[in-house]
């Protein structure tokens, strides 16, 4: 599993895009009004078909239940999770251990944990044998309290994240670089209808490209 097949544009049938995972995508009910991810996706990608299967709220375990709801025509898959996992563990922030390395077996613990249901969740999802790609967890906005902290932490996260799509061939789509300014989020956790648009537009570049091999990385500008 490489990186995503092109598409219309370049001689190939347009296709479908899958988005599972939790609020990154699902993030209708935080724009006001504005254009979910999914409908700026489709607004990128004309001619395609675009579904959402991410549920605002779930959990990695929660993409086993949304990958047997795939469609039959499905041709990519976009997976965005594991922020709601890494919020599970915020009050270990507010531990006070003896040292800094007291403190970062805490967090490597957590991280442990976060990682197997990560690399289970995966490769179910490339199982389907579709072009796949996994999105980081993006920072909170740099005007939020502790904004460094949470950065700090949330690497231990990501590296799970890039380590197991890197292992696996899955394309990566890193939202830190995509969702940079803090008008790109609509609260501390779930992407704007500005954050989403700069989403989608990263999607839609990544499914176009032409077959590039594994260990693909994409960002916006």
């Amino acid at each position: 599993m490489a990186a995503m097949d092109n598409a219309d544009g370049q001689g190939r049938k347009p296709g479908h895009v899958v988005l599972l995972g939790d609020s990154i995508f699902d993030n209708g009910a935080y724009v006001d009004g504005g254009p979910d991810v999914v409908t700026q996706l489709r607004q990128e990608l004309p001619g395609w078909k675009c579904s959402l299967l991410a549920i605002d709220g779930d959990v990695i375990t929660g993409v086993a239940r949304q990958v047997s709801r795939l469609p039959a025509d499905a041709s990519h898959v976009v997976v965005s999770v594991g922020g709601n996992d890494a919020l599970g563990y915020a009050p270990l922030l507010q531990e006070q251990p003896d040292s800094v390395a007291a403190a970062l077996l805490l967090l490597a613990a957590a991280r442990d944990r976060f990682d197997a249901d990560y690399r289970a969740m995966l490769p179910a999802v490339l199982a389907q044998g579709l072009p796949t790609a996994v999105c980081t967890i993006y920072d909170t906005p740099s005007s939020e309290p502790n904004q460094k902290v949470i950065k700090a932490a949330l690497a231990l996260f990501n590296d799970s994240i890039t380590r197991a799509a890197f292992s696996h061939g899955a394309a990566l789509i890193d939202l830190r670089l995509i969702c940079s300014q803090d008008a790109d989020y609509a609260n501390p956790i779930e992407p704007s209808a500005q954050g989403g648009r700069k989403i989608a537009q990263a999607i839609a570049g990544l499914v176009r490209l032409p077959h590039a091999g594994p260990h693909s990385l994409v960002v916006a500008q």
